[in-house]
């Protein structure tokens, strides 16, 4: 069974060498840059490449028409499908699923916990990423988050500009249209896994407030929501992994429709309930990942430690040994007035990679 289309593509999508680059530096709080405002030449030739990008994007015609109606739309989803990418493998760097994009089709049609990671990792860096977009600018339909109760709704008069999550959810609800059918078990744990990754993004705004008077003081406070940095929601939904709730699927005969259903938890008088809404759902035992599959490629190769993950990265084939020499800066001083003068030092570095 095909995923939604915007997730499919945001999933699947390639991860470009000079993304790749930033891997551990990546935190969701990287400066946008705005695009030329309308009424310029350069705004003409952003036009014709920004429709160009949405017709190359896997989507839906609903979906495709959306894209184009709104310039700068496709960078933001790319931006997405890159963050998520990044967050994902950083994530699992140490699993022997390690978030690789080969095998990620065949991943994307069953029901296993990285498949549900995949889809709520997805869903929260669109919503993160397209709130980020509208107070960057990057797009036309929305701007800074105007949230009533905040101390001082003009807070762009000082410069900051709130990250516009209420935008974001309700264009998200727009783009990825209805759920599936609900006969369909498949589309009701899908729908519920993105909706969890969509909530982990709302459970890290927070409000931020700065002071603007004589000498520090607050005579006049700015306040703007802002959103957490997406590696702490990557944090969130990985502890979410790891306590994925197994479903199955009954007839909800009051409301007359299919309804997720997991064993109950320890003390619950109930035989059966609803997973929680925070909760990631699964419908199937993963496989080891040990073996290349047409899941993964494999943990043959994959660098470990020896102390703390070569027994598992290497599924018992053991792991080989390789000595190198590693260059380094060392012995720094700080000399009158202004740079740093160091040594070049060598030590031995051990590295351990799984045996095929």
């Amino acid at each position: 069974m095909r995923p939604p289309p915007a997730l499919a593509a945001l999933c699947l999508l390639a991860l470009p060498a000079a993304a790749a680059a930033a891997y551990f530096g990546l935190t969701g709080r990287e400066v946008l840059t705005p695009f030329p405002g309308p009424g310029t030449a350069a705004a003409s030739a952003q036009s014709g490449a920004h429709l160009r990008q949405c017709d190359l994007l896997q989507l839906s015609r609903r979906q495709k028409q959306l894209c184009r109606r709104e310039p700068g739309l496709a960078e933001t989803l790319q931006d997405a499908a890159h963050l998520s990418l990044l967050e994902c493998q950083f994530q699992f760097r140490h699993e022997r699923w390690n978030c690789s994009l080969e095998g990620r089709t065949g991943l994307l049609k069953r029901g296993f916990k990285e498949t549900a990671f995949l889809y709520a990792v997805s869903s929260a860096a669109l919503a993160h990423t397209l709130a980020r977009a509208c107070s960057a600018g990057r797009l036309e339909r929305c701007t800074c988050d105007d949230s009533p109760g905040l101390q001082s709704p003009q807070a762009w008069q000082w410069g900051v500009c709130g990250d516009n999550l209420k935008y974001s959810t309700k264009f998200l609800s727009q783009f990825l249209g209805p759920k599936r059918g609900s006969k369909d078990l498949r589309a009701r744990a899908d729908a519920h896994n993105t909706h969890v990754g969509i909530k982990a993004v709302k459970s890290g705004v927070r409000t931020t407030c700065k002071c603007h008077g004589v000498s520090g003081s607050c005579a006049v406070r700015t306040c703007w929501k802002q959103l957490s940095p997406f590696r702490e929601t990557g944090q969130a939904l990985k502890l979410r992994y790891e306590a994925a709730v197994k479903v199955s699927s009954a007839t909800n005969e009051a409301l007359g429709r299919l309804e997720l259903w997991a064993p109950a938890r320890p003390g619950s008088p109930a035989k059966e309930l609803a997973p929680r809404p925070g909760d990631l759902v699964y419908m199937e035992d993963s496989p080891s990942f040990c073996r290349p599959s047409k899941y993964s490629p494999g943990t043959a190769g994959r660098a470990c430690s020896r102390e703390a993950s070569c027994s598992s990265l290497c599924c018992g084939r053991g792991y080989d040994t390789q000595s190198r020499l590693v260059a380094f800066s060392c012995h720094c001083r700080v000399q009158w007035c202004c740079y740093v003068e160091c040594q070049q030092c060598v030590q031995e570095e051990t590295l351990y990679t799984c045996k095929h």
